[in-house]
């Protein structure tokens, strides 16, 4: 039998890593994006690929449109269907508080975090049919807001939120369904590159369950409700976050 198709934006690393990894062995053929660390996506295709997948790796930036196009033409071109799409590329930067974030750090934040999503999104759903997903990955701080630390980062998730809800409305006479999950603090490198490399462990003990999460935690429920077990769930945002 022909397997399903993922996308996965920003799949080398982090949750988009652990995504491509579990998908595959669920029984998908993963279209692998990334924008910039060719290695570190070879090395994840690699292991899809050793759990039964046909793995294709492509550049691109979310935020650029012209990535975008390119993005589905190789999927397009490689695939020539699309049953799943997990909205996980985004960005962080250094904690900051509003008066000392200036317009280009907002303008970047919200170009991949939002407009790259909304944009991966509306080309996924020129494609999706009866039964596809589209995973958009948002994250507890939408609910938190981040004031103090990222507050930019926090607005733009909620955003992701919004969106969610008013696209499963849009797409859910089509039989697409259209879902959103909250990470909390999760041990991945997305705390590095915002400044911080020890802060979810430094946060932890905030946690109701008294530790941090894992990639695969979050990977596990983006693929329940890429299934059929979800058929039912469209437009809700799952927090996976230990009960903060």
């Amino acid at each position: 039998m022909t397997r399903p198709v993922c996308l996965i934006s920003g799949g080398s690393a982090g949750i988009g890593a652990a995504c491509a990894v579990l998908a595959a062995k669920k029984g998908y053929d993963i279209l692998l994006n990334y924008r910039s660390d060719a290695h570190s996506a070879q090395a994840i295709k690699d292991q899809a690929e050793a759990n039964g997948a046909r793995v294709v790796c492509v550049q691109g930036d979310v935020s650029l449109p012209e990535d975008v196009t390119r993005i589905y033409e190789v999927l397009d071109a490689e695939f020539g269907a699309l049953h799943a799409l997990v909205n996980n590329a985004g960005i962080v930067a250094p904690k900051a508080k509003l008066v000392d974030i200036d317009h280009a750090r907002l303008v970047k934040m919200f170009a991949v975090n939002v407009v790259g999503s909304m944009m991966m999104a509306k080309e996924a759903a020129l494609r999706l049919g009866a039964g596809g997903s589209i995973i958009n990955i948002s994250s507890a701080a939408a609910r938190i807001g981040s004031g103090n630390q990222y507050v930019d980062y926090a607005a733009s998730k909620g955003a992701i939120d919004t969106f969610t809800k008013g696209l499963s409305d849009e797409l859910a006479p089509k039989g697409v369904r259209v879902m959103a999950v909250r990470p909390g603090l999760i041990e991945t490198d997305i705390h590095a590159k915002g400044g911080e490399p020890g802060r979810a462990q430094r946060l932890a003990h905030m946690v109701p369950m008294e530790r941090t999460g894992s990639a695969l935690e979050i990977a596990n429920a983006v693929l329940w409700l890429m299934s059929d077990e979800a058929s039912y769930i469209t437009g809700s945002t799952l927090d996976v976050t230990g009960g903060r």
